[in-house]
């Protein structure tokens, strides 16, 4: 064989490997889009069933409607005895009220831990990451003693407090309060969170903060004025991990909370289909879809900050 047909024959094999192994590429990447979609197609499919069952489940349901979402968004009797809108609105309120204090003292203890030198500070950073290994299941006991001892001392109202979750005749801290859950929260939330902070504050210069101090700037200037907007792709990573964390637990709140109004989406679902024999797994998945909207909608927003938050904090610069 001449030269010129062995170098046709190499670069001929070259290019048919090429687009052999670009099509296993793409057939691969069919499989994991079919993959991930497909329990988000049968939810969709399940949501327009009117029989309520999956037992007899099929991709394109006969006779779909929106009976499922007539149920848990219209004034009815289904809606009163499951009030659906209320249970949203609880985890809303729960997560967003979790993650705003979680943020603002997560920031500022991280900052404390970058910037300024005390003595146990390794120490300190060592026992949270130290706690953060023990799974939180292994304190629900002693969390839920704490919380209901903190309810015998606590004042009790004597009238709802719409905006604390406090119901009438209940303690403003305690079991079945909307306070006492988001105390409990905030503890879990903040061990791994300064961490990730306290790595994003290591990468930023020094200098910074020495020529604020040359110009007279207190450290509470420094942090507020100078570091905090420099902060900002990691507040908003801190922020939706919070958020997601708090909006989709069930354990804690199905503890905690003892009333049907005061349930948060995940243990008001949970209903729908703890029954032995009245599953109603129609309304459940139209439920999870509507509920999981604020979720797919804030990470859409942000998620050009997630992936620079994560990445800018992991380096120490």
């Amino acid at each position: 064989m001449s030269s010129q047909g062995f170098a046709d024959s190499f670069f001929t094999s070259q290019k048919r490997r090429k687009q052999l192994g670009l099509l296993a590429r793409y057939i691969i990447a069919l499989i994991l889009i079919v993959f991930a979609l497909f329990p988000v197609v049968w939810i969709i499919s399940a949501s327009l069933n009117p029989l309520d069952t999956l037992g007899t489940q099929s991709l394109i349901p006969e006779n779909a409607n929106l009976e499922n979402y007539e149920k848990l968004l219209t004034d009815n009797p289904f809606s009163q005895t499951f009030p659906f809108k209320t249970w949203l609105l609880n985890s809303l309120k729960i997560a967003t009220t979790t993650t705003l204090f979680s943020v603002s003292i997560t920031t500022l203890a991280a900052y404390s831990f970058s910037r300024f030198r005390f003595r146990q500070r390794e120490n300190m950073l060592r026992g949270i990451l130290l706690i953060q290994v023990f799974p939180s299941l292994l304190a629900m006991v002693a969390i839920f003693l704490l919380i209901q001892q903190i309810g015998d001392v606590m004042p009790v109202t004597d009238k709802a407090l719409p905006l604390l979750g406090v119901q009438a005749g209940d303690p403003i801290i305690g079991l079945n309060t909307h306070t006492g859950l988001i105390l409990v929260y905030l503890g879990g939330a903040m061990g791994i969170n300064i961490w990730l902070m306290k790595g994003f504050f290591d990468s930023i210069p020094r200098e910074i903060d020495e020529s604020a101090m040359v110009d007279g700037a207190t450290h509470w200037q420094i942090f507020s004025r100078l570091l905090l907007p420099l902060m900002r792709p990691i507040i908003v990573v801190v922020a939706i991990l919070t958020f997601i964390f708090v909006y989709s637990d069930f354990v804690l709140a199905n503890v905690l909370l003892q009333s049907t109004a005061q349930y948060p989406l995940t243990v008001g679902l949970w209903i729908f289909t703890s029954g032995q024999f009245s599953q109603q797994w129609g309304v459940f998945a139209a439920g999870a879809l509507m509920g999981a909207l604020p979720i797919v909608i804030v990470y859409l927003l942000l998620q050009d900050q997630i992936v620079g938050g994560l990445t800018q904090g992991s380096v120490k610069g």
